[in-house]
């Protein structure tokens, strides 16, 4: 276990690179429009689900 901790710490400062500031927040700005963009298709696929649903119940009890 520890020869793998050590081994994984190497690989970490001989291999990883980190993006640049620039690149992060492109990076980070991309991110933020598809997570609002998904946010909004789930918000209308769940309103469009819930209009039916109570379309149909209100068919069926009525």
């Amino acid at each position: 276990m520890i020869t793998y901790i050590k081994e994984a710490v190497e690989e970490l400062r001989n291999n990883v690179t980190l993006p640049t500031r620039a690149e992060s927040s492109n990076l980070m700005v991309v991110v933020a429009v598809f997570s609002i963009l998904f946010a909004l298709a789930t918000w209308g696929v769940d309103t469009v689900f819930s209009k039916i649903i109570k379309l149909y119940f209100n068919n069926v009890l009525n």
